[in-house]
């Protein structure tokens, strides 16, 4: 198909290749189907994944704080956190100095996954064919990105 013909320079920063979005986008896709068979033998999906990545730094936090953290909203927090309380990894806990807030505790056997779940980083990091200093680099740019947008993004009222 031929390409329209424009007078606007602009309109070169329109190929998909040059937009942010979509490289962001399609490295995210690659990165979480990279996960899908290293996450397999632990019995987890991507996104349970993070939730116990948190847990482990942070045991017994709130729901509320653990959606902040990994970025995830109640409605898609609830049944993952319900799913992993099933299997057994976490327990559900009623604060006692206010029970409208939920606490989140590891099991034994969700702590003693962390121990089985030390090799995926090790893998993902072999996959990139980066280095550590790369990697570390890397996380922090898009850490520091994903900040400025958020600051950039209009909340709604």
């Amino acid at each position: 198909m031929p390409r329209p013909t424009d007078s606007d320079p602009r309109t070169a920063w329109l190929a998909l290749d040059r937009q942010l979005c979509f490289a962001l986008y399609s490295a995210s896709l690659a990165m979480t189907k990279l996960y899908k068979p290293l996450l397999a033998p632990l019995g987890l999906t991507y996104p349970q994944y993070l939730v116990m990545l948190a847990l482990w730094e942070a045991d017994g936090i709130t729901v509320g704080r653990l959606g902040e953290r990994v970025a995830l909203d109640s409605g898609t927090l609830t049944p993952l956190l319900k799913r992993l309380e099933a299997s057994g990894l976490v327990q559900r806990l009623r604060d006692a100095d206010d029970e409208r807030r939920v606490l989140l505790r590891l099991s034994a056997a969700g702590r003693a996954l962390q121990r089985r779940a030390v090799a995926v980083p090790e893998a993902v990091v072999r996959a990139t064919g980066c280095d550590l200093a790369e990697v570390s680099a890397l996380t922090a740019r898009l850490t520091a990105l994903r900040e400025r947008l958020t600051q950039a993004t209009p909340h709604a009222a």
